[in-house]
């Protein structure tokens, strides 16, 4: 594990919180969609199609606990409408703002990424910012896979530079085999708040909770609807990607520089003719396909879709997916 770290209206800031999240409460709820089992997921993704695009359902993907018969979409298509459904969120102060207005001020956003990758640590960040936040918005700060390397990048140093505290955690690869993506997530978050400067007294986490004294709000897209998740996610994507950036010239090969150790077609590809490394990720299906000489899987990679994981980034695919695209 590696930790390093260095006056609205309260009414309407929390209309503004629950109208940014209402309309997610269908794709993100279990109950909710169980209702119309599988045609629920259809139901919300086609608005964001366009003409001419299908969705497509892959038979041979496990079922998500407790939903019924709703499946995993096909990553190709679900990425997209992923995609065009994340862009149409804004992303604001008005999580922080609702919070203040219930008496908090040292609000933490907690994030993390590179959990659906086959190589490397997952990372995560919790940075606690400044009361005003306008001009992070107006500066364009949003969910990290929504923006372009370069952009990254000049956010991540105005954030650090403003930010009242800041911490980056990773939990390596050894460690995800042994314990599953999901418990190595909650620990590299729980350390990355640990790790901050200033106690925290609410944590503001994207659809997770930790175990950890203080209040939370677990918000499901957080990364599209709050700066101080946003900041979180921009933190350790930036640290993800230079480590990734470091660790190619140390394990050449396998592009890690390009893809940054996701499952993309030529990561798969160039496993197979070299074979895993010590930093990949033998529980990941991939590659313990390889090891065992199993067939590859082609669904989902995690074989333990834990209940407690209440959405799995709602139910349509790992965010390493949409890293990988945004890269």
């Amino acid at each position: 594990m590696f930790i390093n770290g260095p006056p609205n209206r309260p009414g309407v800031a929390a209309q503004n919180i629950r109208a940014a999240i209402c309309p997610l409460r269908l794709a993100a709820e279990p109950s909710l969609a169980r209702v119309g089992e599988e045609p629920v997921l259809t139901q919300r993704i086609q608005p964001l199609l366009r003409s001419g695009d299908e969705i497509h359902t892959n038979e041979s993907c496990k079922l998500i606990p407790d939903m019924g018969s709703l499946r995993t979409a096909h990553a190709v298509s679900a990425a997209t409408a992923k995609q065009r459904m994340l862009k149409l969120l804004v992303c604001s102060d008005a999580p922080e703002q609702a919070l203040r207005y219930r008496g908090f001020r040292m609000i933490a956003g907690v994030d993390e990424v590179g959990r659906g990758a086959l190589f490397g640590p997952v990372v995560a960040a919790a940075v606690i910012l400044p009361e005003r936040l306008g001009w992070l918005a107006r500066a364009g700060l949003k969910d990290s896979k929504q923006l372009p390397r370069e952009q990254r990048e000049k956010l991540d140093r105005r954030i650090r530079k403003c930010a009242l505290a800041v911490s980056v955690a990773e939990v390596d690869a050894e460690t995800i085999d042994r314990v599953n993506i999901y418990q190595a997530t909650r620990v590299a978050m729980l350390a990355a708040v640990e790790g901050l400067a200033l106690a925290p007294d609410h944590l503001l986490i994207d659809a997770m909770r930790l175990d950890h004294p203080c209040a939370q709000t677990r918000l499901i897209y957080g990364d599209a609807l709050s700066l101080s998740i946003a900041a979180a996610s921009v933190v350790a994507k930036v640290h993800r990607d230079r480590l990734m950036r470091e660790l190619d010239a140390q394990h050449p090969g396998y592009g890690l520089a390009a893809h940054k150790g996701y499952a993309t077609p030529e990561h798969r590809r160039q496993l197979r003719e070299l074979g895993p490394c010590a930093l990949h990720r033998r529980s990941f299906a991939p590659v313990r396909a390889l090891i065992a000489g199993e067939p590859e899987v082609t669904g989902l990679l995690f074989d333990d879709l834990l209940p407690d994981d209440p959405i799995l980034d709602a139910m349509l695919l790992d965010d390493g997916e949409l890293e990988a695209a945004a890269d």
